[in-house]
């Protein structure tokens, strides 16, 4: 009776391994039922591990004052005008390297 005991006990698993069989979920592209069946465990644990691994959501901190909030808001306001800057100059630079040379000889010799 004492086998039989042995093998519904709870398997026990590290700190490092439940990173790293989260790490090799993620980066696999693979399913958590996939991962599972490649390590022998349940994919549900998977899910459990992946949850209790992922750092705690700024919400969890409590709730944000006005001024933080707005002072968020125009720091995006300001990254996101940067961006579009970038983005612009990019198509600009990218229709000048596009265009053809702009004299007739092409290089070639008269």
């Amino acid at each position: 009776m004492t086998e039989l005991n042995k093998s519904k006990t709870r398997k026990k698993y590290d700190a490092e391994f439940r990173r790293q069989a989260v790490e090799h979920w993620q980066a696999s592209g693979k399913t958590a039922v996939e991962i599972g069946r490649e390590l022998g465990l349940d994919p549900t644990r998977l899910y459990a591990w992946r949850d209790s691994l992922r750092p705690a959501k700024p919400s969890a901190q409590g709730p944000r004052s006005r001024e933080e909030l707005e002072a968020q808001i125009a720091q995006l306001q300001r990254d996101n005008d940067s961006l579009r800057q970038q983005r612009d100059i990019l198509k600009k630079t990218l229709g000048i390297l596009s265009e053809p040379p702009s004299n007739a000889t092409n290089g070639s010799k008269p």
